[in-house]
Parts: C-alpha cells; structure tokens; sequence
C-alpha cells in the first residue's frame, strides 16, 4: 500500500502545486521549457490493459507468491512418496566381542535384517571377534489405517492456502497498477489546466502591455498581470513535475526496467454489480475471505494429520543378506578368513505391523492443533465483517466521488462562464486585470478539482474491483 499511498500524496501534490500557493521571481517563466520533462527523456506508453498483463507476468512480488506454490506443490508430494517402495542397502565390517551371536551388525533405518545365528552363552570370554554384514532390502507400505492420506490432505491444504494467497496477490497488484495509471492521466490532465491557464495569462499580459503603452490602463494593471503570469508559470512548472513522479511511480508498479511510464488516453470502466447482491456472494467474491477459509482448512486438515500418526502402519519387506563371524558356532563348520568375508547367504520375507500405541507428544501436537482451528475460525469471522465492512465503504467512496464529480463537472462550467464573463469585461476595459485573474484562478482550480474527482472515481472504482475480485 505504500506505492498507493505515495500516489495520493503525488495527486495532493498537484493541487497544491496549481493552487497557485506561493509566488516566484519575475522571469521564471522565461526558463519553463528547460525545467518541463528534462533530464528522463519522453517516457514510452503502456496502457492499462498491457501494464497488468506484464506485470502479472514478471513482477517480483507476485513472481514470489507463485514460487509459494510451487514449494508448496513439492511439499505434498513429498507426503504422496511415502507410498512408493523404499529401497536400500548396507555393508558393515567391525570387531567386537561375540557373546551369544554368530554374527553382529547395527541396526539401520534403511533395511530391515532379522538376526539370524547363534554362539554359546559366554560371560567371561572378552577377546573380539570379527563380523561381517552386507544386504539388500525392499520395503512396502501395504495398509496405513489413514496414516498417509491424511498427511496429503493437510499437504494440498496448504497448497490452496498458498494458491488463494497468489491470487490475492495478483488482485492487490493490479489495484497498484491502475491506481498508478489513473494518477498518470490526473496528473496529466492538471497540467494541461495549469499550461492552458499559463497561455490565456500571457494573452491577458500582453493585452495589459499594450494597454498601458497606448496610454489606456495605469501600470499597475501590467504589474499584477506579470505577477499573474509567474503565478501560473510555478504552478505550470510543478505540475510538470509531478506528472513525472506519476510515471515514474507507474513504471515502478509496473515493474518494467523503466525509469517512468506513461499512460494512455483513459480506460473505461464499467458499473460495479450491485452492492445486496455482492455482499451476499462475498464468500465467493473476496480472496480475502476465501484464504481466511483455507486457513481454516489447513488447519482442521493438520489436526488430522497428527491424529493419523498414531495409528498402525503395515509393512511387506524383503532382504537378501550375506554374513559372517569370527566366533566359534554352537554347530555348523568353521567359515574360512575367520569372519571377514559375508559368505553365509540368507534371504527372508514378511510383514511388519508397527502401531505408537501411546505417544504424549504427537497426543500434544494433535490438541494444539485443535486448538489453532478456534484461532482460525475466529480470524476467518472477523475476515468476513471486516471485508463486508471495506466492500460497503468502497461502494460508498465510488457513490460519493461520482456524485461529488457531476457537481465539479457543474462548478467547472460555471467558472468558464465567469471567466468568459470577467476577459470580456476587461478587453472592453470595463473590468480590471485583479477580476480577470480572480476569473482565471477560479476555473483553473476547477478544472483541477475536475481531474482529481475524476482521478478519485476511478480509484475508487479500482478498489471494488479489487475487494469482489474482477478481472480487467
């Protein structure tokens, strides 16, 4: 929201700068075209069409959220590989002592070996004997009771969570976007009231000049139409600067390489659906409230997950092994090279049912879990009034501004008669050049205020396109 934020400072700027606030040094005028547009160059157009289009493609912030998804795609695969078969291997060579065993080796995560063999029962015998291991294991997952799917569920929760917040994202950027391109053509349109009023002062200067020359208006009247003309030409100057930092405030939502943008003629904008029948539709309309639901979701679905891991897990394995050890056998030959070569092949075959009949920690985890769903379901209903709230005052906003933008459209017209009125007066050297500079400040200020209320409809217009997520 900064960038929108700076953009109404920029429009506020603009006012201010055409209000006509302060008052230069006589001759600046004369520089204008030096200061108007220098250094940057001519900026090229994009409209608002295009600008959305690219920065939906290419703008790092929605190129972030996009990236979201993706790990978040990874993550539920990673829960679905747990159905695959489990393949893996081991080779073990150590010494020790061999009490009671033919062979010893470690137990490994990867393979699941029973042990096989036998020595005499010896408690006083401490020289070592060596042991060799190698082997090949496969391991299925035949029934889980649940264990997995449950884990998938909370994974594709998360991967909804992630997409909904995508989504979200691309809404808020395109709202950065048009409030952007909407400040450009403000900007533009009240620099050309401020250059428009600069042209009609240097007439009236010119006309006072010539006044005073042949004898027929006192100096003062030239004074105050010089001091009119710079009056103008200031506010001409900051207007032109302002409608810089719109384009560069533009290019940067935008997110082109840039260093401004400018804007079109204008982009139309229809009516709005009607406000009963959004609000009753909100759930589906705001992706405010849909990620508050999927919030939610995730969160149910990860309580089941925890739940799930207590239950039991069914198990094919197979190994095929060769071993050996140095100590002597209760029967059977003696093996050559003492138990350093793995030459007593074995193979086996079974199933294995492993079931944490009690475990306190995931017991824990599991009614945390249930838990955060009260936080979620209450974060999820004050989701719902606070965006019914902003859906409602959004709707207000674009009522006002249009409504406000007719009675500016009907001040503007007004003060062009009274213009009109005050420069007739004065070229019949009837009126003054303090009335026709109070004629000439009163319809630039409205068409200013014309531009910003038009500049305000159509953010607000952006803004409830925004909350009941429409395309452009």
């Amino acid at each position: 929201m900064k960038a929108i934020t700076l953009t109404v400072w920029i429009v506020a700027h603009i006012l201010a700068g055409a209000a006509f606030a302060a008052e230069e040094e006589d001759g600046i005028h004369q520089a204008t075209a030096r200061l108007v547009l220098p250094a940057l160059g001519k900026p090229r157009v994009m409209s608002l069409r295009d600008a959305i289009v690219y920065a939906r493609q290419y703008h790092p912030s929605l190129q972030s959220a996009l990236a979201r998804v993706a790990a978040a795609q990874a993550d539920s695969r990673v829960r679905r590989a747990q159905w695959l078969p489990n393949l893996g291997a081991v080779a073990e060579v150590f010494e020790g002592t061999s009490n009671n065993s033919t062979a010893s080796y470690l137990a490994t995560s990867e393979v699941f070996l029973p042990r096989i063999g036998a020595t005499s029962v010896n408690t006083t015998v401490w020289s070592p004997s060596p042991s060799t291991l190698a082997a090949v294991d496969a391991s299925q997952v035949l029934f889980d009771f649940g264990r997995i799917g449950a884990q998938v569920g909370a994974a594709d929760a998360a991967v909804t969570v992630e997409k909904l917040n995508a989504v979200s994202e691309r809404l808020r950027l395109d709202l950065l976007v048009k409030d952007a391109y909407f400040a450009v053509l403000g900007a533009r349109a009240i620099l050309r009231a401020a250059e428009d009023a600069f042209s009609r002062s240097q007439v009236h200067r010119n006309m006072a000049r010539a006044g005073v020359q042949n004898g027929l208006r006192a100096p003062i009247e030239l004074t105050r139409a010089e001091a009119d003309l710079t009056r103008f030409d200031v506010a001409r100057v900051r207007a032109a600067g302002s409608l810089e930092e719109a384009q560069v405030v533009y290019a940067a939502a935008v997110g082109v390489p840039d260093p401004m943008l400018d804007a079109d003629q204008g982009f139309p904008q229809e009516d709005p659906p009607p406000l009963p029948e959004v609000v009753r539709d909100v759930a589906r309309r705001d992706f405010e409230i849909r990620v508050a639901q999927a919030r939610v979701g995730l969160q149910v679905a990860t309580t089941q997950a925890l739940g799930a891991l207590t239950r039991p897990e069914l198990l094919l394995t197979g190994s095929l092994s060769g071993r050996a050890g140095g100590a002597a056998g209760t029967t059977g030959p003696t093996l050559a090279m003492d138990g350093w070569l793995p030459q007593v092949p074995n193979w086996d075959l079974g199933l294995v049912l492993r079931w944490p009949l009690y475990d306190p920690v995931l017991r824990a985890l599991r009614d945390a879990s249930a838990t955060r769903e009260n936080v979620a379901r209450a974060d999820l209903a004050l989701t719902v009034q606070t965006e019914v709230a902003a859906i409602r005052n959004a709707y207000v906003s674009l009522d006002v501004a249009r409504a406000a933008l007719v009675s500016l459209n009907k001040a503007a017209e007004a003060a062009r008669a009274n213009y009109a009125q005050a420069e007739a007066r004065f070229k019949a050297g009837l009126g003054t050049s303090v009335e026709l500079a109070d004629g000439e400040a009163l319809r630039t200020d409205a068409e200013i205020q014309v531009a910003v209320g038009e500049f305000s409809v159509a953010r607000a217009r952006a803004i409830v396109a925004r909350l009941i997520a429409e395309e452009l």
